[in-house]
């Protein structure tokens, strides 16, 4: 029966065991010395060589003929644990074996001496899956088991044992296995098995494995079985459902040039081509991350290990780190959601939108923050600090009418002269009567009080706010417009926490519960409802002192 090649090609020695000389050389000595634990704990991430090193550490403190420290694997008891003829070495899975009646049935058993070896070796795969009960029943032999006995436990999650089985046990950690052992590793697999691999299928393989020499080999494996005989770089990326590395320098040219339209074209060319969206998505992070370090680092070898570096350097000249950053967030962030989704390509295409509006959203980020720091300091800001020239040039800044002058016109800057009495009895919040009716005409003379309650609050949200405008005011739901041009200031004040922060300090200003809706000034009527709103009202007075109270009912 075919074996795979991850257990065909399992180390059998020490120094067989790749990335972790720091543990080998060390298991080696205590082995030579006769220094031998009684319970030692592998820990790392998959694929790293944790249930190799206890196979091969089981062997050589049993072989009849070691050199130096590793087992020679040809003596009558190397042979038996090899063939699991000896009954002495004994693997045991924690995921299907984690009661405490296990446990007990296994403290029961390790009293008997071995029958043919010097050790009895219990190895205990992926042992963070033991209960609590189990792990208490284990304790005591842990911590004085006989002469006779090596516990070797193997987890990737040492965080969820308890402490007092940690400090019962030797403890090595295994370290992720780098893209230059990866790739060596394989190129003497396909040499002994004679079948012509181009290098570049095997820096993708290594790359796509995160460090797991068990992941590369079973990618290795899958792309042999298509291929036959020779497997070719083009190969290799249909089979892995890998995007292209041109095709993704082309997106991301077309997202920083904002060509919407290309990238998504680009994506739809993906999703047929068979690619997998969560693996582009995987691909895009990587891309980025890339960029980041050739950004960030002058010795590109420490962090990159790439064949294209140059055209790397040549994107990112045309980026900021603040961008690459914010670019990440968005396709992290999509990464996380598409794992779980049903329509992953609605996330990606989503992503991208986001990833095309960047600069915008950082540059109304960085208004924002010169905002809040002039708001904390005593110093006064000209308009030339807040708004950069390239917004200034898409949208002119029109004046406020009604709103308190916050940038000084002047060349020269001038502290902000200090409000007079007038102004601070305005300013101080007024409270409405809950019978009182509330009409939009109250809620607009209301309305700069209500500002500062959210500037004073939270003076991001009143960076947002202070752009809409008041336009109606109907069954408590105060309806609020921006401009063409002010979409972000809508998605972002629409979010939940920001939407029903406001809310709240509206309702408790006007003593009602008040709801919000915002628009796009096309969606909806223009803010002159006031006026009307005041002119019905007008005319309901009039009305009711004509004909009475009684008589004038109200609809």
């Amino acid at each position: 029966m075919y074996q795979a090649l991850y257990r065909q090609y399992r180390p059998k020695t020490f120094d067989e065991l790749l990335g972790q000389s720091h543990i080998t050389t060390t298991l080696k000595n205590q082995i030579r010395m006769g220094n031998i634990g009684h319970a030692y704990l592998f820990s790392g991430t998959r694929g790293t060589g944790k249930t190799s090193a206890a196979k091969i550490f089981s062997r050589a403190v049993n072989c009849l003929n070691p050199q130096d420290g590793n087992p020679c694997n040809e003596c009558e008891n190397c042979q038996g644990i090899l063939d699991e003829t000896i009954m002495d070495v004994i693997e045991m899975d924690a995921a299907s074996h984690n009661s405490v009646e296990d446990i007990r049935d296994l403290r029961d058993k390790v009293v008997y001496p071995p029958s043919k070896v010097a050790y009895k070796v219990y190895i205990i795969d992926e042992v963070h899956m033991l209960s609590k009960s189990a792990f208490n029943a284990l304790l005591k032999t842990l911590e004085e088991p006989p002469k006779h006995l090596i516990f070797l436990l193997a987890t990737t999650e040492p965080e969820r044992l308890p402490q007092t089985i940690l400090s019962r046990c030797q403890r090595f950690d295994f370290r992720r296995i780098t893209k230059q052992d990866m790739v060596l590793n394989m190129k003497k697999i396909i040499q002994d098995m004679d079948i012509q691999v181009d290098d570049r299928v095997l820096n993708l393989i290594a790359s796509n494995s995160d460090g797991a020499m068990r992941d590369a080999l079973s990618l290795l494996d899958q792309c042999i079985s298509f291929s036959g005989e020779r497997l070719d770089y083009e190969d290799a990326l249909a089979i892995l459902g890998i995007a292209n590395k041109d095709l993704i320098f082309q997106m991301v040219d077309d997202i920083k040039r904002k060509d919407l339209e290309a990238a998504l074209k680009t994506i739809d060319e993906i999703i047929y081509g068979g690619k997998d969206i969560n693996q582009f998505i995987k691909d895009l992070i990587n891309h980025y991350r890339n960029l980041m370090v050739v950004k960030a680092s002058k010795d590109y070898n420490a962090g990159l290990d790439l064949d294209n570096i140059d055209n790397y350097i040549g994107q990112s000249k045309s980026m900021d780190m603040d961008y690459i950053l914010r670019s990440l967030e968005i396709l992290t962030e999509a990464e996380s959601q598409a794992k779980w989704s049903t329509q992953p390509r609605v996330l990606l295409e989503l992503a991208t939108i986001k990833l095309v509006n960047i600069e915008e959203e950082l540059s109304l980020l960085d208004r924002i923050e010169k905002l809040e720091a002039y708001i904390g300091s005593s110093g006064a800001i000209t308009k030339s600090d807040i708004i950069s020239p390239s917004i200034s040039k898409e949208r002119p800044v029109e004046k406020p009418v009604e709103r308190k002058q916050i940038f000084s016109e002047s060349k020269k800057e001038e502290p902000m002269p200090k409000e007079d009495k007038n102004q601070e009895e305005a300013a101080k919040p007024t409270r409405i009567d809950a019978n009182q009716t509330l009409t939009l005409e109250v809620i607009a003379r209301e309305w700069q009080n209500v500002l500062q309650k959210i500037k004073t609050s939270k003076i991001s949200l009143y960076a947002l706010i202070v752009e809409g405008e008041l336009v109606s005011f109907d069954n408590n739901l105060l309806t609020i417009s921006y401009k063409e041009g002010y979409a972000f200031h809508l998605q972002a004040i629409s979010k939940r926490d920001n939407k029903e922060f406001i809310e709240k300090i509206i309702s408790t200003h006007f003593n009602q519960n008040i709801g919000l809706r915002f628009i796009i000034e096309s969606q909806g009527p223009k803010s002159d409802n006031v006026n009307k709103e005041n002119n019905k009202d007008e005319s309901i007075k009039e009305a009711m002192n004509f004909f009475g109270e009684d008589i004038v009912e109200i609809k």
